[in-house]
């Protein structure tokens, strides 16, 4: 469709061809302008080499301008229109908006072509083209393309409901969506709606009479006239064939608790049952809140727990349902909470919703008990809200002597600490399981938990509370495990101790070598290669029996800091050959190892491998270490080219090594130009 849309004057090839030239030979832009100025015709041609032209140096605002003026010549841009434009920085933005300009000028194939050459999309960028589809009449196109982002993970906006109701006649299908989302209650949507809806005709016309009532009744409650709403909700029964939703029931149950009107309420609640929406989270919501205000907290209980639970319970009945406990400083009659009840509720409960259940409990006396205080920590940890846990309970403890100490499985303990271990939150996971906190354990320390110690101490860079925390292991179990070996091997690379190093080697052998896993041994591995033992870190690489990514990084790194270029690179091709494919740390290793063995060209090699055969696009350490080779070569002009050529802004690191190599070269024109 796209090549039919193409310029068929041939008596202007010459003079289009010679803009072409210009724009092709032409590095400024101003040159190809010039001869593009002075064409006495232009026909699609010219027009498309010279918005190539621009796209190339992404001067996006000439592009967009060169296209309008084209159309207003008269002339539709052809897909090498489009392929011009798209030569330019990929930004989303820019191609939402062409989308919008080709179809507001009649090329929607055009704007269709750009649309699918888009890797990311937008809501926007979807809206766009539906919008430009439906203004075209291509109403079926229109709401294909709806059903396609539908099926993506992306948010459904408002934006993009509306436009498939204006592509629509009816809209009883979206209308469910809506009511769905929630998007209902919005004014654009729901005038959309009544649009959609009075274009179908017959039904539809009808089913924005019952919208209307719907809206009004929806509109007395949340404006503060209850007495307005179950007057309009009255009304609709008398209606033939006016049925309620869930959320006009929801209204009128609002309004019944905010009138304080029991019978009104009880009569709504019977209405819902015979119409099957006691279940809707809307009406299901509304009737906990409307009992457990009338203090009837067994029925607001009691239709709580027929709610069904499809992911969590409705926030909103979960607010009301607390809301009427804390309302109370007892119990209700025949439903006491107890610790079994408050246990399961705190395990199946949101963060939101735990918090506030966990008050409760706490007010209500059960802080204090084994089973609440479990349930409590270890939904907290599903939640990965390990300080929560670690405010309630330590805070508790400590802040009270008089209050029983909160304790609670030492799993639970581990994964909390665990949590903020990985987060990085060293000095707390230690305050929360080291000795001087032993309170909030209900049993003696495990491996596990001396494990996540060790590794806090490690990554925080306290080593001595690291090694004196493993002759106390060592001492109570004997040979290190996996966890203990690797936060131990940190601790000697850190300190640069390859004796230390070394007295750990031999307790895993001691312990078999093989039983160890491959994160042990290339911990091992890394902590000769940065401890100065080539020949220790060769002997552990050849001993291990299973190598990863990992293992041939460290290998690489190991050989290129001892100097052994050749061998670096001899290793990363048969890292390749073994089939694993490096990635940015591992392509950093053997650039290092170039830097260290002077060998430019393989470097210059290497980072143009990295995005060109594997994907993977240099970073800023990657730029300043190639860099840094080429000027300890010598070659400073190249390596100015190189940063010339950078895809974003060089930082800091990238100018100190470049200025540094230009000192020592002496080169001074080029440092101080």
């Amino acid at each position: 469709m796209l090549h039919s849309l193409a310029g068929k004057n041939v008596h202007l090839a010459i003079s289009a061809a010679t803009a072409a030239a210009a724009a092709e030979r032409a590095r400024p832009t101003t040159e190809a302008r010039e001869v593009f100025d002075k064409m006495p015709r232009r026909n699609v041609v010219s027009y498309n080499s010279m918005i190539a032209t621009y796209g190339r140096s992404g001067e996006m605002g000439e592009c967009f301008r060169l296209l309008s003026e084209m159309m207003l010549a008269g002339l539709r841009p052809t897909e090498f229109t489009v392929g011009g434009i798209l030569a330019a920085p990929p930004r989303a933005l820019l191609r939402t908006a062409l989308i919008g300009v080709l179809g507001r000028h009649g090329s929607i194939g055009g704007a269709a072509e750009v649309f699918r050459e888009m890797g990311h999309r937008s809501t926007a960028t979807w809206n766009s083209m539906m919008a430009e589809l439906s203004r075209r009449g291509l109403a079926e196109e229109a709401l294909r393309l709806f059903r396609e982002l539908l099926r993506t993970e992306m948010e459904l906006s408002e934006s993009s409901l509306m436009v498939a109701l204006s592509a629509t006649a009816g809209g009883e299908r979206l209308h469910s969506l809506a009511l769905k989302s929630g998007m209902d209650s919005h004014l654009p949507v729901a005038n959309s709606l009544l649009k959609a809806y009075c274009s179908g005709g017959g039904g539809g016309v009808r089913a924005a009479e019952r919208m209307l009532w719907f809206m009004a009744e929806r509109d007395a409650a949340s404006s503060g006239e209850p007495v307005g709403a179950l007057r309009h909700f009255s009304m609709m029964g008398s209606c033939d064939g006016l049925l309620p939703n869930g959320r006009t029931l929801a209204s009128a149950l609002s309004a019944c608790a905010e009138l304080a009107a029991p019978p009104a309420g009880e009569s709504v609640h019977g209405k819902a049952v015979k119409l099957g929406l006691q279940e809707d989270d809307f009406v299901a919501s509304s009737l906990v809140n409307l009992y457990a205000k009338f203090d009837r907290l067994e029925d607001a209980c009691s239709v709580f727990g027929e709610t069904p639970a499809r992911e969590q319970k409705p926030t909103a009945a979960w607010n009301a349902l607390l809301g009427g406990f804390s309302r109370r400083s007892y119990a209700p009659a025949g439903l006491p909470p107890n610790e079994f009840s408050f246990s399961s509720a705190l395990r199946w409960s949101s963060l939101p919703e735990l918090r506030q259940l966990h008050s409760l409990a706490v007010k209500m006396g059960f802080q204090g008990h084994g089973r609440v205080a479990s349930a409590a920590a270890a939904a907290y940890v599903d939640e990965d809200a390990a300080f929560d846990v670690a405010g309630h309970f330590m805070g508790s403890s400590s802040s009270s002597s008089s209050s029983s100490p909160v304790q609670v499985p030492v799993a639970v303990a581990n994964a909390v600490g665990g949590i903020l271990n990985r987060r990085r939150h060293f000095r707390e996971t230690v305050e929360l399981l080291s000795s001087s906190s032993s309170f909030f354990l209900a049993e003696e320390p495990d491996v596990v938990t001396c494990n996540i110690l060790l590794a806090a101490y490690a990554r925080g860079g306290d080593h001595g509370g690291a090694l004196r925390l493993f002759r106390r292991m060592h001492a109570a179990w004997g040979a290190p495990d996996d966890s203990t070996a690797v936060s131990l091997l940190s601790v000697c690379k850190s300190l640069s101790s390859l004796l230390l190093g070394a007295l750990l080697h031999g307790l895993m052998i001691k312990a078999s070598f093989q039983s160890f896993d491959v994160f042990a041994h290339n911990a091992l591995l890394d902590m000769y290669g940065k401890c100065g033992s080539m020949e220790g870190c060769r002997r552990v690489f050849e001993e291990m029996s299973e190598k990863n990514l990992v293992s041939w990084t460290a290998m690489v790194a190991a050989l290129g800091l001892h100097g052994a270029a050749a061998a670096a690179l001899a290793a990363f091709r048969r890292m390749e050959e073994d089939g694993f494919c490096p990635d940015g740390v591992a392509f950093l290793a053997a650039l290092s190892a170039c830097r260290h063995g002077g060998l430019p060209e393989e470097g210059l090699w290497l980072l143009r491998r990295m995005e060109n055969c594997y994907g993977v696009p240099p970073a800023a350490e990657h730029y300043a270490c190639v860099v840094e080779l080429l000027c300890r070569s010598g070659r400073v002009e190249d390596a100015e080219l190189l940063i010339s050529s950078m895809p974003f802004a060089p930082g800091a690191a990238v100018w100190r090594v470049f200025l540094r190599g230009c000192r020592d070269l002496a080169g001074t024109r080029v440092a101080e130009g």
